[in-house]
């Protein structure tokens, strides 16, 4: 038996207490644990401990028409445990023409055995029919209960075919996001701003405008309440966007939103860097102005925002985003940051006094459990809850550093940052596998069904 004392406690209140984890599970929280023989007893003086964080929205080992992403599943998970995220939910996408159990037995394949955290899949729904809707019915029986479209790119679904796609996760109880920008704005804005010959990373956020991202929210939430079914809006980055699921929710549709780190702690300046180093900013939606930023703080006051993810999807700054020297459309969409969501959110949301500890544990760890199907045994501290625990010390500040990380990637957009207290310990599955900030015991994660 393995027993954390004198730690401070996380879930609807913050108390102190001991925990007694036995196999895989919690098996006790009380005031005073005493150990037996044999007990393993884990110090958490000075230390919050928190259920394990889940990020619900990581592109590893995820192939694209140009390039593939730096990290891989056990790059990825690892860097995921060093930061306190215990689970993970990865998308899985079908080639076109492809089935969605094909997707998942080659998702599968990639991860099992390799990971360092839990699993999961989100199905990607890039084309949409009969048989695609057959399927949708019945991936829950593989643990699959979120899908994602695309309302940009060159495999985003029109809207009748969106209106089906919701219609066949209505009826298989799931979860449907979906990443919204009009594709056909971004791609006329895109061909405007290369014919003047603005070819630098200055021009992508010029070609996803926040008006672009809020027609496709207000799109959506309509197609949502056609159906009598709620719709998740996958990271959220603007005022305007926001503005369209309020106005939504106010008209009683239902329908969520998740953020992520890069819009609450970086802005549009990143993209008038000297040379090319704007390239590493290069994300879709694109960072916004301060004013989004500080909208977006707010509604996580407000409760506005149920989760916060990463969309990590990592690649690496020499070789790969340099794909796009000459054209920004051609440098790879996105950015690390699996590893570093919990301190920079715990720095941003709670030492800076906006939230409170157990709204942050709610927006990392118990919402997405909750939205997603994996709660009371994920995203809580509670007899008979599964044993993924972070050991969190509230002391101390450190510097992020592309240096010293884990992902496999030659940079991270949140370098030379400071951030406050640092991941000391995570259990998953009941197995240490960080221990005083060092990667002892990986490939402990399982796939969560």
């Amino acid at each position: 038996m393995i027993i954390i004392k004198n730690g401070t406690l996380v879930r609807d209140c913050e108390f102190q207490a001991d925990l007694a984890v036995e196999g895989k599970q919690i098996l006790k929280i009380a005031e005073t644990i005493e150990p037996g023989p044999g007990d393993r007893v884990i110090d958490a003086s000075g230390c919050y401990v928190f259920p394990g964080f889940i990020d619900a929205h990581t592109h590893f080992q995820m192939k694209n028409a140009i390039t593939t992403t730096a990290d891989s599943f056990e790059t990825g998970t690892k860097a995921a445990v060093m930061g306190g995220t215990t689970t993970i939910i990865n998308f899985a996408s079908p080639v076109k023409g492809g089935t969605l159990y094909d997707a998942y037995n080659e998702s599968m394949k990639k991860a099992e055995g390799h990971c360092s955290s839990n699993f999961r899949f989100h199905m990607e729904i890039i084309d949409m029919n009969s048989s695609i809707a057959s399927e949708i019915v019945r991936m829950p029986s593989l643990g699959v209960t979120s899908f994602k479209v695309y309302l940009a790119y060159d495999f985003r679904l029109d809207d009748a075919a969106v209106y089906s796609c919701l219609k066949a996760v209505k009826k298989a109880k799931g979860l449907l996001g979906v990443h919204c920008e009009n594709g056909d704005i971004l791609k006329v804005k895109a061909a405007e701003l290369k014919a003047s010959g603005e070819l630098t990373p200055a021009s992508h956020p010029k070609a996803h405008p926040a008006e672009a991202e809020a027609e496709a929210i207000s799109r959506l939430a309509y197609i949502g309440k056609l159906v009598g079914y709620p719709v998740h809006v996958v990271h959220l980055s603007s005022y305007a966007g926001l503005a369209e699921i309020r106005k939504a929710r106010g008209m009683g549709i239902e329908i969520t939103a998740e953020t992520c780190p890069q819009y609450l702690v970086l802005d549009e300046s990143r993209y008038n860097l000297p040379g090319f180093e704007s390239a590493k900013y290069v994300m879709s939606p694109p960072l916004r102005s301060i004013s989004d930023q500080t909208a977006l703080l707010q509604a996580i006051r407000r409760g506005d925002i149920q989760t916060i993810a990463t969309d990590h999807c990592s690649y690496n700054y020499a070789d790969q985003k340099s794909l796009g020297r000459d054209d920004f459309t051609k440098i790879p969409g996105g950015a690390p940051g699996v590893e570093h969501r919990v301190p920079l959110m715990y720095t941003r949301l709670v030492h800076d006094g906006l939230i409170s500890i157990e709204k942050f544990v709610a927006l990392l760890s118990e919402n997405p459990a909750k939205m997603y199907g994996m709660y009371p045994w994920k995203g809580l501290l509670a007899e008979g809850s599964d044993a993924d625990i972070v050991i969190y010390r509230k002391d101390g500040t450190h510097v992020i550093e592309a240096a010293r990380q884990t992902q496999n990637v030659d940079y991270t957009p949140y370098e030379g940052m400071s951030v406050q207290g640092s991941v000391r310990d995570v259990l998953v599955n009941g197995v240490p596998v960080v221990e005083n900030g060092m990667l002892t015991h990986p490939y402990m994660g399982t796939y969560v069904h």
